[in-house]
């Protein structure tokens, strides 16, 4: 005789850059299993691998790539998804590192964290159209997930970035063409943006460096010496317990 089946609820998300709705259900204990395992291993290609593998899972919603979605919608969504699936509330630590008579405090704060009200913060609005100069003009798009798992071919910092902003052209227009970035070579993307001056990669890493983000800003008092504690919070990593 067949066991009965356990009833999942259903909820929907609309992702912050994308806008894309979204119909999921909470991930399983086997899931989170497998989302433990993979932490505990510290390789970054295993979470990254088994953030995409849940998400996946739990999308109920057809046509929705994981890959293809911008790294900060899938950070908004998991975080959304592992409160419905683990609890809202996780409790982080800090250590106060002020200093009281030349040493450090040292004392260990506690600070819970509800994650279900962490919003996405915009760093400024910022065109994702730059002109390079008289004739050429790009456009960016937001980093999409696929793009870490590329990150991780690379050990330097420098290759990863200038991957990143390659894989991040839409297009590019003389003019009188476009050329599409999903078009053209990853080497030709790579090249291009190599070809450019000081000028105009900083007008590119102006865009890079205002994306939106999630970030939280804690207000902690030290039990011990009594400082009063501002501490950003930032990124999935941080609210990844």
């Amino acid at each position: 005789m067949a066991l009965p089946k356990i009833d999942v609820p259903i909820y929907e998300i609309e992702l912050p850059v994308s806008k894309k709705k979204i119909k999921y259900r909470p991930f399983l204990v086997k899931e989170q299993r497998n989302l433990l395992m993979a932490m505990e291993s510290s390789e970054a290609s295993t979470i990254q691998q088994s953030v995409h593998d849940i998400l996946y899972n739990c999308t109920l919603t057809e046509g929705i790539d994981i890959e293809k979605l911008p790294i900060i919608d899938v950070e908004y969504y998991f975080i959304n998804l592992r409160a419905k699936s683990v609890g809202e509330v996780i409790e982080s630590r800090y250590k106060c590192n002020n200093e009281v008579d030349e040493v450090v405090c040292g004392n260990v704060m506690e600070k819970d964290i509800n994650l279900l009200e962490i919003k996405v913060q915009s760093g400024g609005e910022i065109s994702p159209e730059i002109q390079l100069n008289d004739k050429l003009t790009i456009k960016l798009k937001y980093p999409e997930f696929s793009i870490i798992k590329d990150s991780l071919r690379y050990d330097n910092i420098n290759e990863v970035t200038f991957n990143m902003i390659a894989n991040s052209i839409e297009y590019i227009y003389d003019g009188e063409q476009f050329y599409y970035g999903h078009e053209a070579q990853p080497n030709e993307m790579l090249e291009f943006v190599e070809g450019m001056n000081q000028e105009q990669f900083a007008k590119v890493e102006n865009f890079f460096n205002n994306l939106p983000k999630l970030k939280e800003t804690l207000d902690i008092t030290c039990s011990k010496c009594g400082f009063q504690h501002k501490i950003d919070v930032e990124g999935l990593e941080s609210f990844f317990v």
